[in-house]
This record gives C-alpha cells, sequence and structure tokens, in this order.
C-alpha cells in the first residue's frame, strides 16, 4: 500500500490527499484559521486574504495552496498572525458591525465569527459606506452593498455552481460593488432567484426578505431605532472594544435557538430530491417560515432553484383545505358543505362497501399520488389489493416517466437511474434528448453546466426548443417532431458498421447483439436525415462523438416519453449506451430524469397495476403468496387498471369509484375535456388534497391533507436515493397527513391497521421487498441517505450492474425496435405543432407555486410560445390573444414571441392556474388540447404529439401586454466568466499582499490575547 503524503502543520504531523488544498488539511487537523472568502463548495476564491499561512518560510493563502509531501506550515506565527488580522482589518472596512440588531447573527455568520476568533477590540481601517442603494427589486432576497465586503463568494456561486453567470464584481471601479448582469438591478435582470448566492453569503449583504425583520429579538423594530441603536453601539466601542459588545450578541444570538426552529426536509418539486433545513418561527397566530438553508444535501449541497428556495408560500395559503366537504345535491345545483371528519370517512367507507357489493372490487380504482411519501403509496395499494381486493392501483409515473421504465427492464433489469448524480457530473459526454433540464431539473442541470464549463465535458441536446442546455450544447439537434427514435438508431447503426462499438464488451455482457444488428437494416443515415431533418453530416459527428468519449451518460424525460413511442425510444437510448459499452462504470448510464418529488417513490412502492411494492409481479404466484402471508389476505391475481384504462372502464360503465389522493387528474391527464366527461360519471369519487383542485369539482367527498412539511416520511428521488423529511409544522386546521386518513378508511372497511408512525409503515415494507429489505429510519437518520437496491445489511448500490445486469445470466439484452409514426399529425387543417412542459418557476399546473406571490409576479399565467417566422407571417406579436383549436379541444392564450422555438413549432407551458377566477374552470389548460393517443406498451399519454390550428383574435385596439414581465429572468443578459476573477482585483493599485510591508507586520488591529 502506498503511504499517504504529510505534512507539518505547527509542527504536527498530517497525511494529505493527493491534490488537496493545504486549507482543507488544516481544516481536518482541528487548527483554528481564519477563513472569510474560503467554502469547501466553492473552492478557491483567493480574495479575503484572511487564511494567509507561512510554508516553507514564505506567505501563502492557504486556500489557493496545493498540499504537497514535506511541507512546512504554520498558522500563527508573527508573521502569518499580522497578515491575518491585516486581511481582517481591511473586511471591517467595508462591514458596519452591528451584530445584535443584525437578522443574519444567528451564530453562523462568518465576519461575525471571525471578528470573535481573532479577538478584534477595535479596526485600523475605518467602516467606509459605499454610494450604493440597498437594492430590494427582487421579490425574494435583497442586497445591501454597504454591508458587502467583496469576498466574491455569490459571484464564485453563481458563475461557477449554479452556472447562471448574473453577477460579477466590477473590481476596476472606485467603489467596487456586486453587480447583476454588469448593473441592472437584481429584479430585471437575468437572476433565476436559485438562493445560491445568499446561502453562501458569509454576512448579512444578502438575505432572504423571509427573514428580514423576523429573526432576531430587536430586528422589528423601525429602521430609525435600530439606527439609533447602532449609533449608541458604535460610540461605546472605542472605549469598550468589541470584546464586550460581541458577547452581548452572542446573547442574543443563543436566545434565537429558543424561537427558530431548523427541521430537516426534502424539497416537495422536482425528482432531484434535493435536501435543506428549514428554518421556522411559530406564534399562536403565525407560522412563518424564516428561510430555506442548504448545506449537507446529499443530492444538492447549497444548491436550490426558485422553488425550492422560496416557493413554501403554499403551506399556509388561506386556500388550504381545512376541513372535509361532502357534495350535496340539490335540484337548484350541488354544493359542498363542511362536516366532521367521522361523517366524511363514514360516507367513503359504507359507499365502497356499497359499490363493492353490488359490482364486485374491480368497480373501484385508486390513484396514488408522486408528491406523497413511500409510505402513503404503500398503504393506498395495500388499501387497493388487501381491503378492497382489487389491483386498479396507479400513480402519476402513468403520465410520464413509465415509458423510460420499461425500455430499461427491456434492456437492463433495473427501471431506474444507473448511477447517480455524481457520475452524470463526471461523464466525459452528456446527451441530454428531450428534456428542457435548466428548467425542470434546476439543480441537476447546474452540475452538467458545471462540468461543461469548466472540466471540458461533452454536451449533445437533441430538443425541439433552444433552451438554455441547447445553447450551451457543443451540438444542437433539433429533430422533427416525434422522430427522436431514428436519429438514435441510426447513429447506433453507424458505430456498429464503422467498427466503433464496444465488441468486447458486449461479447461479454449483452444478450441478441446479431438480432439487433440486423434490426438497424432500416436505419440508414439517407433514412434518418430525410425523416429527421438532421443532416448525415451532423448525425456523422454525434456517432463520432459518442464513439470517442470516454464515458457517457444520456438523460432524458417527457420530450421522448411522451410519446406513442416513448417506450421505444427510451429501450432505443439504453441499446445504444450497451453498444458503445457505457454501464458498469462511473460516468456512464441511462438517467430517466423524474418529474415529481416521489413518482420514482410511487412506483418503488407498489402504487401501480401489475406490482406489488419492489417491482414483484401480482400475477407471480410465488410474490402473492408472500404478500398474502404478510397481510394475512386474500389477494387479486390479475394486474389491474391503469390511470388511461381507468377512464375507459368508466365509460365502459365497469368502473363506478375513484379515490385519489395528491393528483390533479383533471388539469394533467391528457385529452382532459374526455377526461373530465368521465369523472362526472362516476358513482362515487374521492379527492384527498390540500387544495380545492379542478379534481374537486366532481368529488362526493373532499378530505384535506397534509404538505410534506406537516408529516414525516420517506421520498425517492431520480437518482433512487431514499431520504427522510421531517415534520415541519403540525397539520393546518383539521387536515390530516395521508397515511392517517387511509388507515382510518381501511379500518372502517374491517382492516386492523394500527400505525402509530410511518417507521412502523417502513418495519412492514422492508420484509416484504427485497429491492428495500435494508432499508430503515435509522440508516436514514438526519441527511444519511440509501440508494436501492439496499440489501439486508445496508448496504446500497449508487452506481448499478457493477456485477452484471438485472437478469438471470447476469447480462443485459438488445431489444430490436421497428419505427411507428407519430400520431395527430398535421394536416392542412391542423397545421401547427403543439410541444408542451415546465417552466423554471412553476411546477406543474401550478397548484402549488402560484400561491408564492414573488413566482407569480415572476410568471403570472401560461402563454404560447410563437417563432419569429411564424409571427410575421400572421401578424401576430407579443400579447396578442390566439384560440388554439386541435382535434380535441380549444381555448384561448395570449402569444410570446421567441426564438426557442422554429417554424410551425409552438410551446405552450403546463402552468394553467388562473388564482383570480372565480370559476373552478380554466380555458387555458394545455391539456384541453392533447388527445387520447398513448404509448402502445404503457399507456403513457402522447403529450407531445399535438397538432392546432392558431386564429389570432381580435385585440380590441390596445397594445397587449407581454404574458411575461419585464422582472422575468429570460429578458436579462448574463455576463458569463471564469468565476470572481480575483486577478483583478490583485491589479488594483490600492491592492497588496497582506503582511509584506515592515510597517504592517506587526500590530493591524488592537486586539486581546488570543
Amino acid at each position: 500500500m502506498t503511504k499517504s503524503p504529510t505534512i507539518l502543520i505547527n509542527g504536527r504531523p498530517q497525511p494529505v490527499a493527493p491534490g488537496e488544498l493545504l486549507i482543507e488539511a488544516i481544516n481536518r487537523s482541528l487548527t483554528k484559521l481564519p477563513q472569510v472568502c474560503y467554502h469547501p463548495q466553492l473552492g478557491p476564491i483567493e480574495t479575503c486574504d484572511t487564511c494567509m499561512v507561512e510554508v516553507d518560510g514564505k506567505l501563502v493563502r492557504a486556500c489557493g495552496t496545493t498540499a504537497v509531501e514535506g511541507m512546512q506550515v504554520v498558522t500563527e506565527s508573527l508573521r502569518a498572525d499580522a497578515a491575518q488580522r491585516e486581511a481582517f482589518d481591511r473586511i471591517l472596512g467595508n462591514h458596519m458591525l452591528y451584530c445584535t440588531v443584525c437578522d443574519n447573527n444567528n451564530g453562523n455568520c462568518t465576519i461575525h465569527n471571525t471578528t470573535a476568533q481573532l479577538a478584534v477590540e477595535h479596526q485600523a481601517i475605518p467602516y467606509k459606506p459605499k454610494p450604493y442603494e440597498v437594492d430590494m427589486s427582487n421579490p425574494f432576497y435583497r442586497y445591501d452593498p454597504n454591508q458587502c465586503i467583496l469576498c466574491g463568494r455569490c459571484v464564485q456561486a453563481c458563475q461557477n455552481v449554479q452556472v447562471n453567470e448574473t453577477l460579477s464584481i466590477n473590481w476596476e471601479s472606485e467603489h467596487p460593488r456586486v453587480l447583476w448582469d454588469g448593473g441592472a438591478p437584481i429584479g430585471e435582470s437575468s437572476c433565476v432567484s436559485c438562493g445560491h448566492c445568499i446561502t453562501v453569503c458569509p454576512c448579512n449583504a444578502l438575505m432572504e426578505r423571509t427573514m428580514l425583520g423576523h429573526a432576531g429579538y430587536f430586528t422589528s423594530l423601525p429602521k430609525q431605532a435600530l439606527d439609533k441603536m447602532i449609533d449608541v453601539v458604535k460610540g461605546i466601542e472605542p472605549e469598550l472594544g468589541y470584546g464586550a459588545i460581541l458577547e452581548l450578541s452572542e446573547i442574543e444570538a443563543k436566545m434565537r435557538e429558543n424561537r427558530i426552529k431548523k427541521t430537516k426536509t426534502v424539497c416537495t418539486y422536482c425528482g432531484v430530491g434535493c435536501s435543506f433545513d428549514i428554518w421556522t418561527q411559530e406564534s399562536k397566530t403565525d407560522r412563518h417560515i424564516l428561510k430555506v438553508e442548504p448545506t449537507h444535501g446529499a443530492a444538492n449541497g447549497i444548491s436550490t432553484c426558485i422553488k425550492g428556495k422560496f416557493g413554501w408560500e403554499y403551506v399556509n395559503s388561506k386556500d388550504r383545505l381545512t376541513k372535509p366537504l361532502i357534495r350535496e345535491r340539490n335540484s337548484d345545483g350541488d354544493r359542498f358543505r363542511e362536516a366532521t371528519w367521522d361523517e366524511a370517512l363514514t360516507l367513503v367507507a359504507s359507499k365502497f362497501a356499497e359499490i363493492k357489493a353490488a359490482h364486485g372490487p374491480d368497480a373501484l380504482a385508486f390513484i396514488s399520488s408522486s408528491k406523497c411519501t413511500n409510505e402513503e403509496s404503500y398503504l393506498m395499494q395495500k388499501l387497493a389489493r388487501a381491503v378492497i381486493g382489487t389491483n386498479n392501483m396507479d400513480n402519476c409515473s402513468r403520465y410520464c416517466q413509465a415509458p423510460a421504465t420499461t425500455g430499461l427492464f427491456r434492456t437492463v433489469g433495473y427501471g431506474g437511474d444507473s448511477g447517480s448524480i455524481s457520475d452524470i457530473e463526471q461523464a466525459g459526454l452528456v446527451i441530454i434528448i428531450g428534456s428542457n433540464t435548466a428548467e425542470s431539473h434546476p439543480v441537476l442541470a447546474t452540475r452538467v453546466k458545471q462540468s461543461h464549463k469548466l472540466r471540458g465535458q461533452k454536451l449533445i441536446v437533441s430538443d425541439l426548443r433552444e433552451n438554455e442546455m441547447a445553447r450551451r450544447a457543443d451540438i444542437f439537434l433539433h429533430p422533427k417532431p416525434g422522430t427522436d427514435l431514428i436519429w438514435l438508431s441510426a447513429v447506433t447503426r453507424y458505430i456498429f458498421d464503422n467498427g466503433l462499438a464496444k465488441t468486447d464488451f458486449i461479447k461479454q455482457w449483452v444478450n441478441d447483439a446479431d438480432a439487433y444488428w440486423k434490426s438497424l437494416d432500416v436505419f440508414t443515415l439517407d433514412f434518418a436525415s430525410e425523416r429527421t431533418g438532421l443532416s448525415i453530416e451532423t448525425l456523422k459527428q454525434v456517432a463520432e462523438m459518442i464513439a470517442a468519449a470516454d464515458s457517457v451518460c444520456i438523460l432524458w424525460a417527457m420530450g421522448v416519453t411522451q410519446h406513442s413511442m416513448g417506450s421505444d425510444t427510451s429501450t432505443t437510448i439504453s441499446n445504444l449506451l450497451l453498444a458503445t459499452g457505457n454501464y458498469m462504470r462511473p460516468g456512464t448510464g441511462a438517467y430517466p430524469l423524474r418529474g415529481h418529488n416521489n413518482v420514482q417513490g410511487a412506483s418503488d412502492h407498489g402504487a401501480m397495476p401489475n406490482y406489488f411494492p419492489g417491482y414483484q409481479k401480482v400475477d407471480d404466484p410465488e410474490i402473492r403468496a408472500k404478500f398474502e402471508r404478510g397481510w394475512g389476505v386474500t389477494l387479486p391475481p390479475k394486474p389491474g387498471l391503469d390511470n388511461h384504462q381507468m377512464i375507459d372502464a368508466v365509460y365502459d360503465g365497469k368502473l363506478k369509484s375513484l379515490y385519489i389522493f395528491g393528483e390533479e387528474i383533471s388539469l394533467v391527464d391528457s385529452n382532459s375535456n374526455h377526461v373530465d366527461a368521465a369523472l362526472a360519471q362516476l358513482d362515487f369519487m374521492v379527492v384527498q388534497d390540500i387544495f380545492f383542485t379542478d379534481s374537486c369539482r366532481y368529488a362526493d367527498v373532499v378530505l384535506p391533507a397534509s404538505p410534506s412539511l406537516e408529516k414525516e416520511g420517506t421520498f425517492t428521488s431520480t437518482e433512487r436515493r431514499i431520504q427522510r423529511l421531517y415534520q415541519v409544522f403540525e397539520p393546518l386546521g383539521e387536515s390530516r397527513p395521508d397515511w392517517k386518513i387511509i388507515q382510518e378508511i381501511a379500518n372502517r372497511l374491517g382492516a386492523s391497521w394500527n400505525y402509530q408512525h410511518p417507521s412502523e409503515i417502513y418495519k412492514e415494507i422492508a420484509p416484504l421487498t427485497p429491492l428495500m429489505a435494508g432499508v430503515t429510519y435509522e440508516r436514514l437518520e438526519g441527511y444519511k441517505t440509501l440508494q436501492w437496491p439496499v440489501a439486508a445489511d445496508g448496504s446500497d448500490q449508487p452506481l448499478l450492474y457493477t456485477k452484471g445486469f438485472k437478469f438471470p445470466d447476469g447480462k443485459a439484452r438488445f431489444y430490436p425496435i421497428p419505427w411507428t409514426e407519430p400520431t395527430d399529425q398535421q394536416n392542412a387543417e391542423y397545421d401547427l405543432h403543439l410541444n408542451n412542459g415546465r417552466l423554471l418557476e412553476h411546477f406543474h399546473e401550478g397548484n402549488m407555486t402560484y400561491r408564492t406571490e414573488g413566482i407569480r409576479e415572476k410568471t403570472p399565467c401560461t402563454f404560447v410560445e410563437v417563432s419569429p417566422a411564424l409571427a410575421a407571417e400572421r401578424s401576430i406579436e407579443t400579447g396578442a390573444w390566439v384560440e388554439l383549436t386541435s382535434r380535441y379541444g380549444q381555448l384561448r392564450v395570449q402569444a410570446l414571441i421567441t426564438d426557442r422555438v422554429k417554424g410551425n413549432e409552438l410551446y405552450m407551458p403546463m402552468n394553467s392556474m388562473n388564482l383570480d377566477s372565480s370559476d373552478a374552470t380554466n380555458d387555458e389548460a394545455v391539456n384541453r388540447l392533447t388527445s387520447s393517443h398513448t404509448d402502445k406498451v404503457t399507456h403513457t399519454p402522447a403529450y407531445k404529439e399535438t397538432s392546432v390550428q392558431l386564429k389570432v383574435l381580435p385585440q380590441n385596439g390596445a397594445t397587449p401586454a407581454s404574458p411575461l414581465p419585464k422582472t422575468n429572468s429570460r429578458f436579462g443578459h448574463p455576463t458569463p466568466q471564469a468565476g470572481v476573477e480575483v486577478e483583478r482585483k490583485w491589479k488594483r493599485a490600492d491592492y497588496r499582499v497582506p503582511g509584506t510591508e515592515q510597517m504592517n507586520q506587526l500590530v493591524q488591529i488592537e486586539t486581546k490575547t488570543r
């Protein structure tokens, strides 16, 4: 074994890792060293100079120095001490210390803590305010230039972690400050409100507006009173010194711990699985969310997006359901009335029993939530199977990711991501197909943007829109709608035909190669070019780029899966990866990006018509017998109805009752007019949710549920990562966690469930589910995570297939795929293709995000994107109202002219809420236009195959306003640069390395002895 390199720190030996930064080695040795600008998730910034140490007799910055064998480091010499103090004195010249009345005085302020660490009593360089106003133009945070120490952390985070490239510092100015888009107000810049900058700010220069006036005991006082208090403190500071003042502020900070609660949770939006602490304050009349603080999350670290950082106002919304509702049918119209829980649950149970007795158990169906916990989905499918006796059970993966799961089941055996987000980061080439990753999975996208910008990763994007990732790509492919399968197959054939396939890998690990190769005969480059619109040269370039890469990850989402050939295209992606040997190694594999926070977990835990938890088939007698023993019941032997089939069964008169929790089937299912008509025909419908959703209009009973902040449980992210969430608030009003409601219904139907906590539910899941055998709440404590499959001993598999594939012989399978034409094609009448998808600011239909005022300010309504060419041809301007008509419905919406779309292709976001409307219906929902066509294997709706006609409506002479205000980030102008660019600071005439001039070596700040 090779011995680790060793250095000496203050005479003590310290092992170091190859390439390790000196500051990391010092911190691991528990040696105290001031460090203001350094942050382990940002890397060296080198702006503050407070980490100066002597190395072999020379002053260096510890954060910018690599530790090497034999290095002799002294952190507390006279020279190092003087340099550290001089550097920190300069910082205090930019920052007024008023900690006791500062909202950031919460024990984690780097400036406060460094002042205490260095035992600073007085500063030599006086504080000088800068000639700038506080910027309050962003709805979520503010920037105070007069408190900014110019450490550059925020710039580094924006440029090289988030890679939105909005922030910079004008180092050449007489009064440097942080700039947004080179000098625009924050609210009119390209800032996407991701919150990275606030999270890493070491002081109070950048702060959440929800913190201001709330965090401290004195900070809610009027500004005039606070200013007077600050003046008093500054008046006594020369005589008293900072020490006594800091002691007072530390007492006040300690007092805050009694009223600031910090609770770990997992984000409730997309499937990336970001986790963080929620800071809250509660009183008898108020539940206030101070901020979201990301630090330790396995998937995200310091990263968040606008939704995860700021999109939590819905939890306290006045629209929350807080009491059960029962429909009363009257001759003059139906209405809902409030009811007690006992009355509502008794009605639900009696109706379920009545329908089962009259029509059999398969007359009832159940839809679980991709937003609720694993434990809740498990109980819902157990209710359906063990209590009612039906396998009519599904979740919203049917609408998005079921085809991806099918493609992976066919080829490699597991229906989940091959590896982790860290594998995507380290890949030599990332290919993104049909995914607007920067807006749908923002934090995951940052990892790709980082690697592409900083580490030379190559990027290919295939999409109908020139989204952010497409604009960053080395190659951007814009194939004709629905033709990804063709170019993927043609590229794979070219790789085989030209000797670029990994034949050794295929011989050892993949079956059916000959049959697969033969199936590619039709996919010539000529055929692919003709059908996709991509040039032969481009297709060759893509193939050769894939073959040349040392490792490849392919990411895809609804732009692939929501087609009539979604399963087949997903299979084709996996075939390509197998042909090029891009499984079984770090930095390789297939990554279908899960759209909801727990869409992976809902399927993993059995909320499907054909699988028990862990993808164990319901029609396998041995598996079924195992669950019958575990549950003490007889179970139905045949797979049930999926979401799509449930709607057909209503029209056929076979399905009489539907129980949905946490899903918005009315607006989210395709061809929603058709779906709504089916829901209206049900004999009895129960909707369980946190708001009165569009689906509630058809319910007979509405049950008030609790969101994730009001319960405990686990979520499973897109990378198969299982994480715990903890209860932040008590349920609002009479609302209840979904697992408690489901248990109550089951027990009223004759079950004897007695779960007291979600951990008890998981104790039942694990022994029945080999995929989760070793999952326990103890192993998930705090920020600990597990990535399935989890063995009984608790060992997990962040990277799959390291020893073989999930088939009996351990080998993967090539799966031949034919080409089929997309449905709902354009013709002379329906001459435009309508695409749809997510926006950064909103989540899905917007039930949660529209209830955050700042998000609604940034993106107040939906719209349809129109290309400049089509706009010119039909005299459409931004803001004009247009009427879109498909074969299935019609709606009115405003136009937005943008070069993100081309030619006769339109794009419409999914978000469609209208909180100001008194009408519960919403004519702007894009699924009023989509069809009932589906993927032939999974019945996933072909949302992306929609043809429409467009009619420009009369504008009444007024100049229409844009549906997107100028405060939306897409109208900003980023200023990309290589991080904070500290070298520009070092070139300033007034800069010198601290501790390098004789007159400044001994005393820069009067101090007490350390």
